[in-house]
């Protein structure tokens, strides 16, 4: 059939509906062949199947950025793989340190009855995605690659921003000083503040997320001690200092995002947090922040499109499935550094 056959028959079979008053239901279009002609309701699995690229979700779910913002996203809120909608648990009662004298069951009596009223939160992830346009002539071997690697790398600062956010918005804050005057000790401010923490939650912080001027006003402030002492934690790695502090992990955030034309700014910049947060968790462990994370159709965390909008242009596209939140703001923890 020509086109122009085609095109009258399309108009026909909408005149007819349109005569019907539009009440007469579409066919349904369940990935089948359909004559020349037919109207049917778009189907999105059309689109999958027409634009979803597999080599490039390939590349996008093995992907390593050389600066690891995943791995900084990832300390700060650890995935939690969670189906599309799904319920999770809140930690914010003290009930679990509770202590009793009378737990001795007299004889003929029964067990004394405690009450645990922990609550639950009905939660789903949401659709993330990014998409560039590229012209045909600014195409160079591996652009594909190189606009998957850029686009996941923006979609990773969102999240790491969102994620820092919500632990410094519930974090208990402390305003500190770190400078050349003598007698500052930042390490044992730091000290001090996860035991606070631990007294507060029951639950003393495993991770501690310096900004890049945090850290740097930590490392002067000790080296202008002049001291054994001094000279020595200016020194430490962050491992060096996890071990120190008695935390699992220690890591600086050095990310920038750019705030205007010609300017950038860091994300996490003068702040400390200290914060609990279990790699691997599940729903109902005791971290403070979760990065809850859905498979995309097809299976996988991420999902690349590549779509022909004409002669000259192609549309990449990326995305992926996550909410993060707060899931208990006890012991969380935040220093201010001037």
């Amino acid at each position: 059939m020509s086109r122009r056959n085609i095109l009258s028959a399309a108009n026909a079979n909408l005149l007819a509906l349109q005569a019907l008053g539009g009440d007469t239901p579409l066919l349904v279009d369940s990935g089948g062949v359909f004559q020349p002609g037919v109207i049917a309701a778009a189907n999105a699995s059309r689109f999958t199947e027409t634009f979803f690229d597999e080599p490039l979700t390939t590349y996008a779910v093995g992907f390593k950025d050389p600066n690891d913002i995943e791995a900084t996203l990832e300390f700060f809120a650890p995935m939690t793989p969670t189906p599309e909608r799904f319920t999770y648990k809140t930690t914010s009662s003290a009930e679990e340190f509770l202590s009793d004298a009378d737990d001795i069951r007299a004889i003929g009596a029964p067990f004394k009855v405690v009450p645990y009223s922990g609550s639950e939160v009905e939660a789903r992830t949401y659709n993330k995605g990014l998409t560039v346009i590229i012209d045909r002539k600014q195409q160079t071997p591996g652009w594909e690659q190189r606009t998957v690697a850029r686009l996941l790398r923006r979609l990773w600062r969102n999240d790491l921003r969102r994620a820092i956010a919500l632990l410094s918005a519930a974090a208990t804050n402390t305003a500190k000083t770190w400078d050349t005057t003598a007698g500052k000790d930042p390490d044992q401010d730091v000290i001090s503040e996860l035991v606070a923490a631990a007294t507060a939650s029951g639950i003393r912080p495993n991770r501690i997320g310096y900004g890049d001027t945090a850290w740097s006003r930590r490392s002067i402030s000790h080296r202008a001690q002049e001291t054994a002492g001094g000279f020595a934690s200016a020194m430490l790695t962050p491992q060096q200092l996890a071990q120190l502090l008695g935390v699992d992990e220690v890591r600086i955030s050095k990310e920038r995002y750019q705030t205007g034309a010609a300017t950038k700014a860091e994300i996490l910049n003068n702040l400390v947090l200290m914060f609990m947060a279990l790699g691997g968790g599940d729903l109902e462990d005791a971290s403070n922040i979760k990065r809850f994370v859905s498979p995309v159709e097809g299976g996988g965390n991420v999902r690349v499109f590549v779509q022909e909008l004409g002669p000259h242009l192609v549309a990449v596209t990326v995305e992926h499935n996550s909410n993060i939140a707060i899931t208990s703001t006890l012991g969380i923890r935040k220093f201010t550094v001037s």
